[in-house]
This record gives C-alpha cells, sequence and structure tokens, in this order.
C-alpha cells in the first residue's frame, strides 16, 4: 500500500506553519534586538531562509560573519573603546546593525536591529590643597612684593625642658610667664599664644622693647622677630610666539616648549650644535630659513647622480653631485618641498623675516622653529630626487658625509666642515633587514663617529618595521598626536613595533581621519569666516606652481623625527649632554610614558617632553586627570568641585595618574611634575572600580 507523504506545515495550517517552518511572508528576517550588557560577545541567531549579509555596524561592534545563506548566525563582538566619547560620560553604547537579504521568492530588503552595550564604570576623587582643573579655574603668577615685610610679634624661648614645664602650674607655662614679664615692664601685648613645650608667640606693637625685656630673664634662651614670609613658588610667564601663524603650532606646546623659550631667555644655549636634515634638499629662498643654514661651501651637499635609476629618470636639478641641495622647481611639479617642511620644524625663525620679492600678499613672519635662539644650524643634505624617491645607496653616503666621514661621489671626495652632532632621516620604507644592511652599516659608523642618528618608524598604518628606523643605532621614532583628553594617542599611521624608541607630535591622519582638538582657527579663505584647524603640523614649504614659500600642513613620522632630532640638539646646545648616549638617554629618562607602564612598540618610552628633559621653570601650575588604557586610548572625564570623577569605559588596563601640569602643555603628571598613579582593570568579571582619592606629590 502507498502510502502518501505531506509537508509538516499543510495550506490549512497556519499556525504550524510560522512556528514550525519559520518562514517570514514579508521575505526578510524578522526583528530582534541585540543587547550585550556587559559581556565582550553575544551569540546572535535569528531563523531564516534566504541569503543575507551584514552591511552596517557601529565602530565599536564587529561580527564573527557578515553573510550567509539560511539561519542569520553569528558572534557579535562589542569592543567598547573605540565607541566610547572623550568625555566617558555615557553609560552605555547603543547603535543599529543592518542586514541587506533576499528571500527565495526573489524579494529583498534591509531588515535593521537595535544594538546596545554597558559601559564600564571607573571613579576616584583627585585632590589637593590647589584648586581642581576645570573651566573656571585661572593661573595666576605670583606679583613681586612691593611692601616692606614687618614682624608680626616676637617668638619666645625658654630653658626649661619639657617635662619641667609640664609640672609647673599654668601661671607659669611659656605664653603666661612672658604675658607676666611684658606686662610688668609696661609693654602691652594683644595676645599671648603657645607654640610649644617651651615657646610662645606675643602679639606685640613695641618689637624691640618686648625683645630686651624677655631677654632679661635668665630663663629666656632665645626672643627672635616672627619674621613674616611670603610664597616663593612663583611662574616664570610662558613665552607666547608673536609670528603670525605660531597660534596654529600646538606640536611645540604639547611638548613643553613655552617653558623651553622662556627658559632660552636667561639661560644660554650656546654650544654650536649642527643638525644635518637628509631629505629632498631645501628652499635656501624661503624668508623663514634665513641664516638658520649651512650653505654651498660650509658643507651643505647634493648626493644624487644626474640619472637616479635605470628608466633614465633625472634626479630634478639636471646634474650630479655638488654642493647645492635647493630642491629644485620641475616642470609639472606642484607638491611641496618635504625637505623644506621638515628643516622648519627644527630651525624656521622667529620675528620679522621682511617682504619677499614678488610677493606682496607673502607673511613677514610666518612660523616659528623650536631651537629659537639656540645655536643650532642644519646641514641640508639632498637624497631624495624631485619624485619623492631615493635608495638604500645614497642615504648610506648620507648618514656618512652627515658624520663627518669622507665620502666619495662622482670620483670627488666629499668630507663636510659640520659633522652633525644630530642627523635627521624622515624617509624609510617596508624593505628587509638584509636589504636594508649598507644603511645599517652606515648608521653604525656615524654612531662610533658621535652622531645621534633620528628615524621616522614610518606611516604603514600597521606594526611592519620599517628601515633605516629599525636599523641598530637608530632611534625611530613614532607619531602621536591630540585626543581631546590630556593624553595623547598613538597617530593611526603610525608604524608599532619593538624598535621604536621615542615618540613626538606628528598630527592626525589628515585625509582618513582628521581630527580638530588643537582649539586654533584660522580664515583660509581670508573672508572672515574662520574655521577649526586640523591637527596637523604646519611649518615651512614651498608653491611650486607659483615658485614662492608658503606654508603647508603636514602629518606623518616624517614630522615627528625632526621634533626629536631639535630636542636632541638643545640638550647639546645647554650643554646638559655632551654625546650623543647621554643625549638619546636624557630623552628617554624624561619622556612622558603613555600607553602601557614602560616602553612598548606603539610609543617606545613615550612622548618627549623638551620642559623635562632642559629643566625649563614652570610656567603654569594646576591639578588634572589623565587617564588612559594600556592600547594608548584616552578619555577626559569631567571633575567636580571636590575633584571627583566617574568615567564609563570600556575593558582593558587603565593608567588613572593625577598630577600637576608644571609646563603648560595640559599633560598632568610628567617626568618632573607631582603626580600619583593607581591601575585599575576592567571588564566582564570587574564591570566598576573606584581608584579612591588621589593626592599628587
Amino acid at each position: 500500500m502507498t502510502r502518501l507523504l505531506r509537508p509538516a506545515c499543510a495550506a490549512g495550517a497556519l499556525t504550524l506553519l510560522l512556528a514550525g517552518c519559520q518562514l517570514f511572508p514579508s521575505g526578510g528576517p524578522g526583528q530582534h534586538t541585540i543587547h550585550a550588557g556587559a559581556a565582550l560577545t553575544v551569540p546572535v541567531s535569528q531563523p531564516y531562509q534566504g541569503t543575507w549579509t551584514v552591511t552596517a555596524l557601529p565602530v565599536w561592534a564587529t561580527v564573527s560573519k557578515t553573510s550567509g545563506t539560511g539561519d542569520v548566525a553569528f558572534t557579535l563582538t562589542v569592543n567598547r573603546g573605540a565607541g566610547v566619547p572623550v568625555n566617558a560620560t555615557a553609560t552605555g553604547l547603543t547603535g543599529t546593525l543592518s542586514l541587506t537579504w533576499k528571500g527565495r521568492d526573489g524579494r529583498m530588503g534591509v531588515t535593521t536591529w537595535p544594538i546596545s552595550a554597558l559601559n564600564y564604570r571607573l571613579s576616584g576623587q583627585v585632590t589637593s590643597s590647589a584648586t581642581v582643573q576645570g573651566t573656571q579655574v585661572q593661573v595666576r603668577s605670583a606679583a613681586p612684593v612691593t611692601t616692606t615685610a614687618t614682624a608680626r610679634g616676637v617668638i619666645v624661648t625658654y630653658r626649661d625642658s619639657p617635662s619641667g614645664l609640664q609640672a609647673q602650674s599654668r601661671g607659669t607655662m611659656p605664653a603666661e610667664r612672658a604675658l607676666s614679664t611684658l606686662r610688668a615692664g609696661g609693654i602691652t601685648v594683644g595676645r599671648a599664644a603657645p607654640l610649644g613645650a617651651r615657646s610662645a608667640l606675643l602679639r606685640v606693637a613695641a618689637t624691640e622693647a618686648a625683645i630686651a625685656t624677655l631677654k632679661a630673664d635668665p630663663q629666656v634662651l632665645s626672643v627672635t622677630e616672627n619674621a613674616v614670609l611670603r610664597p616663593q613658588a612663583t611662574l616664570a610667564a610662558p613665552v607666547v610666539p608673536t609670528d603670525q601663524f605660531a597660534p596654529l603650532q600646538w606640536t611645540y606646546r604639547l611638548v613643553g616648549y613655552p617653558a623651553v623659550w622662556r627658559d632660552m631667555a636667561t639661560t644660554p644655549y650656546t654650544r654650536p650644535v649642527t643638525v644635518a636634515v637628509i631629505d629632498s634638499g631645501v628652499r635656501y629662498d624661503h624668508p623663514d630659513l634665513q641664516g638658520r643654514l649651512w650653505r654651498s661651501g660650509e658643507g651643505a651637499l647634493d648626493v644624487l647622480e644626474a640619472v637616479v635609476d635605470t628608466a633614465g629618470t633625472g634626479n630634478g636639478d639636471g646634474d650630479g653631485p655638488d654642493t647645492d641641495p635647493t630642491d629644485p622647481l620641475t616642470p609639472g611639479r606642484t607638491l611641496g618641498s618635504h625637505g623644506t617642511h621638515v628643516t622648519g620644524i627644527i630651525a624656521a625663525r622667529w620675528g620679522d623675516n621682511g617682504a619677499t620679492p614678488g610677493c606682496t600678499s607673502c607673511s613677514t613672519t610666518g612660523v616659528i622653529g623650536a631651537v629659537n635662539t639656540a645655536n643650532v644650524k642644519v646641514l641640508p643634505i639632498r637624497a631624495i630626487d624631485a619624485e619623492g624617491s631615493t635608495d638604500v645607496a645614497q642615504v648610506a653616503v648620507s648618514v656618512r658625509y652627515a658624520a663627518g666621514l669622507p665620502v666619495v661621489l662622482g670620483g670627488k671626495t666629499y668630507t663636510s666642515p659640520h659633522a652633525a652632532e644630530v642627523i635627521n632621516l624622515s624617509l624609510g620604507g617596508e624593505i628587509s633587514a638584509a636589504t636594508a644592511q649598507p644603511m645599517c652599516d652606515a648608521i653604525s659608523e656615524a654612531v662610533a663617529a658621535g652622531s645621534l642618528v633620528v628615524v621616522a618608524a614610518g606611516n604603514g598604518y600597521n606594526e611592519t618595521p620599517y628601515y633605516p628606523a629599525a636599523c641598530e643605532g637608530a632611534v625611530a621614532v613614532g607619531a602621536v598626536t591630540l585626543s581631546g583628553a590630556s593624553a595623547p594617542r598613538r597617530a593611526t599611521y603610525s608604524n608599532a613595533y619593538p624598535q621604536v624608541q621615542l615618540s613626538a607630535p606628528g598630527g592626525a591622519d589628515y585625509f582618513q581621519t582628521p581630527t580638530y582638538y588643537n582649539g586654533a582657527t584660522w580664515d583660509p579663505q581670508g573672508d572672515g569666516s574662520p574655521e577649526p584647524f586640523v591637527d596637523s603640523v604646519l611649518s615651512t614649504g614651498w608653491d611650486y606652481t607659483k615658485n614662492l614659500p608658503n606654508y603647508e600642513v603636514e602629518s606623518g613620522t616624517s614630522q615627528a623625527a625632526p621634533q626629536v632630532s631639535a630636542l636632541a640638539a638643545l640638550l647639546l646646545s645647554k650643554g646638559i649632554t655632551t654625546t650623543a648616549a647621554a643625549t638619546l638617554e636624557r630623552l628617554k629618562a624624561t619622556a612622558t610614558d603613555l600607553g602601557e607602564v614602560g616602553r612598548d612598540r606603539a610609543f617606545g618610552v613615550g612622548m618627549i617632553n623638551a620642559a623635562a628633559a632642559l629643566g625649563a621653570p614652570a610656567v603654569s601650575d594646576t591639578l588634572g586627570l589623565r587617564l588612559q588604557d594600556d592600547r594608548g586610548r584616552a578619555v577626559q572625564p569631567p571633575l567636580d568641585a571636590m575633584g571627583r570623577f566617574t568615567a564609563y569605559v570600556g575593558e582593558g588596563t587603565f593608567r588613572v595618574i593625577a598630577g600637576r601640569d608644571r609646563d603648560g602643555n595640559g599633560v598632568y603628571g610628567e617626568t618632573s611634575e607631582p603626580r600619583v598613579e593607581r591601575q585599575a582593570i576592567l571588564g566582564p568579571d570587574a564591570t566598576t572600580a573606584d581608584v579612591g582619592e588621589l593626592t599628587p606629590q
């Protein structure tokens, strides 16, 4: 007998159809809400027959599977740190997940699911005798005292031992004894107060008479004026440059240069120092670089051959190696001069540069460089051609020459008369250690000759070592940028690897993720409509379209490296250090530790701190909080009037630092500044933490 089999979902059983087969007349997945709570991951499953693709997610969420056929199933992972706002006041995160789908019947559509997660709670209190930093707090420098100091009475000390006095009657205690003696001498006493077992303070106007009367008592050991004392923690005024575009140069403020420039006003930075910039050459005709460069005949050099590669590409200036490293104008060139930009970060002039011939609209003051009035000059060495390329051999030759070692170019021997104590290389590439070996050998020779070789770590957005930064003996420099909090963050492009030793401001990613935390505004159109200035590095440049000087914004480890080179030069010029090795140790010892405690691949030992390295005077004294996790993400929760804070953050190990800002850079508790640090670990198993009271010492 034949038995007919029917589908489990018969047409006449609608309830069974929907509950058992989970088909959706709409053709798409049903509505679903995903709430992760405090978890890091949450499984998501929704019955469906058709194809689906996850097409949109919040920045703080990822999924283990982005598309499939049949049931929608994946694991959602919450990365709270990516979604927490800078002020860390949001108790949770909310967003939507979008699914694009196509049913069996051919219908298509988009379904949106709400998703949410709870943040973790971190609290504490910053305390001090001073007012907590806030929007209404002002820092006041102590004004010179012009009033004449006068004594506020006298202090008398008796010979009696404390135990002897304690055994006496109340009438013979120090204050009563002194009061009785002075009244017997006809001296009026405003008030008498004990200062200890044998001493007393007496408020009297006739100070000299009171001293003489008390000294006549043989039981008196000493009588002194109650002298007036005044606060000694005066603050130096930070130097504020007046050059037209200096307010846009936030990088100098971040590492404490306003305090350093104040130091220069009273302390000589007179030892001559040469910084070699191995780059694309320089524009000698830029008004902001006049007098700051070694010129042709003084050591400047172009190492490039007339033809730089097998394709017959010229080096841009049409000749071979010579003593003119000018970054040339070539047909069709529009990009600015990289070497001029790097050089300006170190040594751009301060003050009036005068008029630029042929340019009535050009700024007469422009920008500033880090070294200011210090006796520091840049030695330009042109190793990058007009197309922006160089090679291992050209870099190796340049490094040797910069260090004062003889090199042979085109059959001619060149030796620099100004061997560089500091060599800056804002260049590099993702090549193997074996391929880079000739450059590494040259760096080893330069180090042996006494040079500090500073190299950009690379802009690869990854953790791959770039060379020559990763060469032994080189100082690889990563880039940081502003975060909106008091702790800078690693720039997204900055390569992170074990050889990175230091970090310095390199600016935000101008093209992909620009930020505007520096607070400055500018009017690019000149129409009276200011706009926020991007967190990138402004320095000297060249407009090859007009063939005139200009000022350009760039970001990268190329901009971070000269920040380190400039500070190294200032340490040598002031005489704080006298060797390359000592200079590097000073840079490391005074750096601001960011991210993980101690050295890490993202920041090295930390961001350079010019004020601490050079022993600059305090120019501010504010109290505040620095809060950053071990991945370098920073937040800035508000402090109430009592210094209490609550931050809603993601998972991780957090460094909670309360400290004072003495160099005016807005970063609290750096090297040489009062600080206290606590640590908190937050995650699904520890959703709250209170670090208690933090009082910087």
